[in-house]
């Protein structure tokens, strides 16, 4: 007979989670959302996320999703109840295997109250069963779902989840994911990660999707309808699938001409910003009339509009940059844009300086030289822009000008060590404006409080030498013109996709 000796810590420990407090006062309700200050509503307090099993049925004609959740989480205070953000119909819901009364609360609030408090440290278990019409919800007055020809997509940003599975919807809470779609034979469900399986039985068939590495809500994606699916293995065996919606009509071409080299993309990209975080690469264009493109992770969304002039490999570029910077290091709110934006875009100017189209600083010195002082685009802050700004072209373009004054700074070495190493440090994580600006003092051994400041935080244009430069660099000896580079108009093409609304 053996015994098994418990040590007193851990009995302490154990029996602490067992314990009955002394009065229900010790369980209190969870907050109703993150404390974000752009978006009060987002997300929610009390428990930390680790898993979405998510089971769906969607049909194309009506626009009906049914959906059985089941959601493992730990309970970060002792609770009394929680919200889960939704804004479909819910008809069950159970939390460790029992019945919870639940109610309604304002766009996105699902109010649950489970049978007994929910002790700080504990497992919970949720299952949700629910149905609706996620084009007909509305959050904020903006829809997060679009509906296609043959079917319909959620894709947005700075929430989206809501539109078609409970979450805490919010960046700081990541977790990994199952999504298993059912859809009428014939039509296709494409999601983020990598496709473990297919069947049909009985008219239907089912998809089953696998994220295994942390996923910010906002950033799973959901594409019902008739695809042209392109798959491949990169040289490190991941998988790469691509989907290209059947009526695309005259942009078809150009969109698989630059999509279709995401693998390319990403591979240059690990050159810059180190290993790929991911277990899957591609990217996927329904037809859809909106103009915006979106980072969701492994498989960005991609209107079709972003090639109406032609292929854009640059879009490309923005898009499978974030899947570093923005996907796997996240903003620990959504003031902190910046850490995800600014990179994005400044990794299309590195391309560009790769593809021998203009160097990062004749894109920072035309940028600068084609705004005048008095253009309100200096009166936006990258750093702390605004809910109203946040997609404002000053995040992407001041904010990519700041890292090439940093790259001024402290010289190619240090930059691209600072660039390569944040993304490793801070893996599957979120951080803030602040955050990246204490690394890269760390790394430099240089105090760039002053320089972050000038281009983050300060409204009105910063004076040349603040870049680095002269006050005539970058611009024509002959008429005092700013000099376009030659990439510069298909990096523009990516404005007309900064409102996500």
């Amino acid at each position: 007979m053996h015994r098994r000796l418990i040590a007193p810590g851990a009995l302490a420990a154990s029996l602490a989670l067992l314990a009955i407090p002394a009065s229900a006062a010790d369980f209190t309700p969870g907050a109703p959302g993150a404390g974000d200050s752009y978006y009060p509503g987002a997300g929610n307090g009390g428990y930390d996320v680790s898993h979405y099993d998510l089971r769906l049925k969607y049909q194309p004609q009506t626009d009906l999703l049914e959906g059985t959740a089941t959601i493992n989480a730990t309970a970060t205070q002792d609770l009394s109840r929680f919200n889960l953000d939704l804004g479909l119909n819910v008809s069950e819901v159970r939390v460790n295997g029992k019945k919870a009364a639940f109610q309604r609360s304002g766009d996105q609030e699902l109010e649950i109250t489970p049978r007994s408090g929910l002790r700080k440290g504990s497992a919970v278990t949720i299952v949700v069963r629910y149905a609706g019409k996620p084009s007909e919800v509305k959050i904020n007055g903006y829809t997060a779902w679009q509906r296609t020809p043959d079917g319909g997509i959620a894709a947005q940003e700075p929430e989206s989840a809501a539109w078609w599975f409970p979450s805490n919807d919010h960046p700081r809470d990541k977790a990994t994911f199952d999504v298993s779609v059912s859809v009428p034979e014939g039509s296709q469900a494409i999601s983020n990660g990598v496709l473990q399986s297919q069947s049909t039985r009985l008219g239907w068939t089912r998809f089953n999707w696998r994220s295994n590495k942390p996923q910010a809500p906002y950033l799973a994606t959901l594409a019902v309808g008739k695809f042209d699916i392109t798959t491949d293995t990169t040289e490190n065996g991941l998988p790469v699938l691509n989907a290209y919606s059947k009526d695309l009509g005259d942009n078809a071409g150009a969109a698989r001409a630059s999509i279709e080299r995401t693998t390319e993309v990403a591979e240059w990209l690990e050159t810059v910003f180190g290993k790929y975080p991911f277990n899957a690469l591609g990217g996927y264009v329904p037809n859809v009339p909106t103009s915006f493109a979106l980072e969701t992770q492994t498989r960005p969304f991609y209107s079709p509009k972003a090639f109406a002039n032609g292929s854009n490999v640059s879009i490309v570029v923005h898009e499978i940059a974030h899947q570093w910077y923005g996907d796997s290091v996240s903003v620990e709110n959504w003031k902190d844009i910046w850490v995800n934006e600014g990179f994005a875009r400044y990794s299309q100017w590195l391309w560009s300086e790769k593809e021998g189209e203009g160097t990062a600083q004749e894109l920072a010195d035309y940028v600068y030289a084609s705004r005048p002082a008095d253009d309100p685009f200096w009166q936006v802050k990258p750093g702390d822009p605004g809910p109203d700004n946040q997609f404002h072209g000053a995040v992407y373009d001041r904010g990519a000008l700041a890292l090439q004054a940093l790259r001024n700074k402290v010289g190619d070495k240090t930059f691209f060590k600072i660039l390569k190493g944040w993304p490793t440090e801070r893996v599957y994580g979120n951080a803030s404006v602040r955050d990246f600006v204490s690394y890269a003092e760390k790394v430099s051994g240089k105090p760039l409080g002053a320089l972050f400041d000038t281009w983050l935080f300060q409204a009105g244009k910063p004076s040349a030498p603040a870049l680095g430069r002269s006050a005539t660099a970058g611009r024509s000896a002959s008429k005092g013109a700013p000099v376009q580079p030659k990439s510069w108009k298909k990096i523009a093409a990516t404005n007309s996709l900064h409102d996500h609304r």
